[in-house]
């Protein structure tokens, strides 16, 4: 996939996977809107994100991963309504809430046990994961409680002198947020409908 990006792009993808290793943060497309990247372990670059997006820290982060593999790096277990529901979507639109696996910071998952976790299928997200080599925090581009970025220049303009680079995108995105489905409990439970809409959800939990 980055072997076809113009070169631009792939020289500001080499720098952010540079600034992510050396704790930085940085804005870049995502599936669904401009997210606010850290590498998932590095404490100081995600108390920085809360900082720059004057969150709650009591909030926690959602973090991308590159494939499933990945994903059970970072969840204690992946239930198999997790993999139904992966199966039954297109990659990128469902975040899923999990619990945590023991070495995630609590940082990052706002001080409770579990982790909201995506699988990315954006050429430029995964290209970050995989030079880095570990999962990226990804939360949208925005002020707490604001509309999300969608491109470049919006992350820019919101953000743009509070954080180390900002990355052009190269495919586009889907406008919206990502779905929300905790199903760390017993019962799964919609926190966000996003792309995915919530009797798409509800259809395939009743079918498991």
């Amino acid at each position: 996939m980055i072997s076809e990006m113009p070169t631009e792009i792939k020289k500001q993808i080499e720098d952010g996977i540079e600034i992510l290793k050396k704790g930085g943060v940085i804005a870049f497309p995502t599936d669904t809107v401009y997210g606010l990247g850290a590498c998932f372990d590095d404490i100081a670059a995600i108390e920085r994100i809360y900082r720059v997006k004057q969150r709650r820290d009591d909030k926690g982060l959602p973090v991308l991963v590159a494939d499933r593999r990945q994903m059970e790096e970072v969840v204690a277990y992946v239930p198999p309504l997790a993999d139904k529901l992966l199966q039954s979507f297109k990659k990128g639109r469902l975040t899923l809430v999990l619990k945590k696996a023991k070495h995630v910071p609590t940082v990052v998952t706002g001080g409770n046990d579990t982790l909201a976790v995506r699988i990315t299928a954006h050429p430029v997200a995964q290209a970050l994961i995989k030079g880095l080599g570990k999962p990226v925090v990804a939360t949208s581009v925005n002020l707490s409680g604001e509309s999300s970025a969608l491109t470049a220049q919006d992350a820019s303009r919101c953000l743009g002198g509070e954080i180390d680079l900002v990355i052009e995108d190269v495919s586009g995105n889907e406008g919206l947020e990502s779905t929300i489905v905790d199903i760390s409990g017993e019962e799964a439970e919609i926190l966000r409908e996003g792309v995915i809409k919530r009797q798409e959800i509800e259809q395939i939990c009743r079918e498991n």
